[in-house]
């Protein structure tokens, strides 16, 4: 019961509608149990024509006695005993009408209050699944495949929803039905109840036996759906590549694989959980059958005592109420398996521990003032030392240059800066206040980022700009695209500002992509900005255009540019020079070519003069 120990959080927040839904479901049953019971004055009425004694045997038997006798009463009120018998057909025409009309209004009842306690809590899923995917640190995506994640978000949510939730209503409106119809089933007959109770143990552990390995089918399965989005996001983000190299026949190779092995694990699913109605209904008939052979024996021998035939067959057609429950609450315990797997994947990420959080009271931090300083800083992820004893002080104004080969650091160091990730011993500090002790908003409210590839979204130029802002002003967004160089093609676009860019921002060129990235960091304003290379992709004029406004943005600003090419970041204030990461050179350009070490290498090698 641990895995739903969410559902029934969930649940808590609904307690009068739970309360209210159990009242009509149990009103509907008792409701459908009156229909039934009308079984016995009806063959009373119709095959039988003296007077029936009532005995006082207590409880439903008394209330069918009773009833009996009341019919009694109206045919022999009528003028003939035909004219009785038709008075009192219609009277039980009567009560069936209207107890099963109140059952299925309760029904409907029931389900109307159950609606938005189902749906709702499938919402609070889905919050919760993004929410903490928002506030999970950049370094879990490393070790995640996309297309898994998009699948606990939907799929395994979908499967939630069509198994366990879905369930609800069945886990309560079944077992009620059950329970009630027990009771009135040994109200009429103890013995043969009881007797009916030897085959139950056989039945529950043959749906046991069938049931258990759906989980593990299950779990297998969702994964499998996992590995089929990720490949569909990599079709699609690099189709280009692909048709390029000649590569289709190989993904669609791997494509058809993937889809086999998930057929496979589908039909075995669904042929496990096929079996659990027709079982279970093969069993209850099984048990109706002895029933009928033991209870038809003490009838027919006339040593039932208080069980008349009419009782017998009241009996009977009460106990056929609990075979479609029965039936029902077997296929829900099938899909209830499946959607243990589910909430397996989805606890899995919800509970999944946050290492970069805020700390109770943090301190204000309105503005920068000073200087962001790394104290002896190193930081390690999955015992991999990435960054070691890094100290390097970055005075406000200023602008930090981080150059090295690929894998030296640069990009963990500048992303210690936001708190993408923490540092794993030193201190990373801003204006003498460690940053941990600051609110993360507050931290990345002073920062803008402009990254190497272009991040946009699939909205217009002017929400794209500006971003994470609820009111944005127009005039304002045009005033940061003319410093990004991106005022004049926006024009020329059929919507101007309004332009829907499309998906990642595929319907502009890489040059524009990047200039409206730049145009939002304008817009934003930041004191901090940290520029991973924006040009390095990009042709010469296109360049040119980023550059310029690369330089307008990084005016009167704090800068911690990642440099893939020297020639961006000669006039750097300070460079310093990564190597598996170690700081093993820092100065100026001309200080460090003078050194004659690594960096002048990396510039002899780029030919930068």
């Amino acid at each position: 019961m641990k895995k739903f120990s969410r559902i029934f959080k969930y649940l808590g927040f609904h307690k009068p509608g739970l309360v209210t839904y159990t009242i009509f479901t149990i009103l509907s049953v008792l409701f459908g149990l009156v229909s039934v019971g009308m079984l016995g004055p009806f063959l009373q009425l119709i095959f039988i024509d003296k007077q029936v004694e009532v005995k006082q045997d207590g409880g439903l038997g008394q209330w069918l006695n009773t009833l009996n006798t009341y019919v009694q009463r109206m045919i022999n009120s009528g003028d003939t005993v035909i004219n009785g018998k038709i008075k009192a057909l219609g009277f039980i025409c009567l009560v069936i009408i209207i107890s099963v009309f109140a059952k299925n209004i309760f029904v409907f009842l029931s389900n109307y209050v159950l609606s938005p306690i189902r749906n709702s809590i499938i919402n609070r899923f889905r919050t919760e699944m993004y929410k903490k995917i928002m506030d999970l640190p950049i370094s879990y995506f490393t070790d995640q495949r996309k297309g898994d994640i998009m699948s606990r978000m939907y799929n395994d949510l979908i499967e939630l929803e069509g198994s366990i939730i879905s369930a609800m209503e069945g886990f309560v409106r079944e077992p009620l039905t059950i329970l009630f119809v027990l009771i009135a089933l040994f109200a009429l007959s103890p013995i043969l109840t009881l007797l009916m109770f030897i085959f139950l143990p056989l039945t529950g552990f043959l749906i046991g036996r069938i049931s258990r390995s759906l989980k593990k089918t299950s779990t297998e399965a969702m994964q499998k759906g996992g590995e089929i989005l990720s490949t569909y996001d990599e079709t699609l983000s690099g189709l280009r590549v692909i048709k390029a190299f000649n590569a289709e026949p190989s993904l669609k190779q791997k494509f058809f694989t993937l889809v086999g092995e998930l057929f496979v694990l589908k039909t075995n699913m669904d042929h496990r959980r096929n079996l659990a109605s027709p079982m279970s209904e093969f069993l209850g008939v099984l048990v109706l059958c002895g029933i009928l052979w033991f209870g038809g024996q003490y009838v027919l021998r006339g040593d039932s005592g208080s069980l008349t035939a009419a009782k017998f067959m009241t009996y009977v057609a009460v106990f056929t109420q609990i075979i479609n429950p029965a039936k029902n609450l077997s296929g829900l315990f099938y899909n209830m398996q499946k959607g243990v797997a589910a909430i397996d994947r989805i606890e899995e990420v919800l509970s999944t521990p946050l290492t970069v959080t805020d700390v109770p009271n943090p301190k204000p931090l309105p503005a920068f003032t000073s200087s962001i300083e790394f104290r002896n800083v190193s930081f390690a992820y999955n015992g991999v030392e990435i960054l070691k004893n890094i100290n390097l002080v970055v005075e406000k104004g200023k602008t930090v240059a981080l150059v090295g080969s690929s894998g030296a650091g640069k990009s963990t160091l500048a992303d210690l800066v936001p708190r993408f990730h923490d540092v794993s011993s030193g201190e990373l500090l801003i204006d003498g206040v460690n940053i941990k002790e600051y609110a993360i908003s507050d931290v990345r409210n002073l920062m803008g980022i402009v990254t190497q590839e272009p991040i946009l979204f699939n909205d217009t130029i002017s929400a794209n700009i500006g971003l994470g802002v609820a009111q944005v002003s127009a005039e304002k967004i045009e005033e940061a695209a003319r410093v990004a160089n991106a005022h004049n093609y926006i024009t020329q676009k059929e919507a101007g500002y309004a332009t829907n860019i499309g998906d990642r921002g595929m319907k502009l060129s890489g040059g524009e992509r990047q200039r409206l990235t730049i145009a939002r960091a304008v817009y934003k304003n930041p004191p901090i900005l940290i520029l991973d290379e924006a040009t390095s992709s990009l042709d010469t004029e296109s360049e040119r255009l980023v550059q310029d406004a690369i330089n307008n943005l990084m005016q009167q600003r704090t800068s911690i540019v990642i440099a893939h090419r020297l020639s961006t970041i000669r006039h750097a204030d300070e460079i310093i020079v990564l190597q598996k990461g170690e700081i093993v050179e820092r100065g100026t350009h001309d200080s460090l070519l003078t050194l004659d070490g690594f960096y002048k290498r990396l510039v002899n090698m780029q030919e930068v003069k």
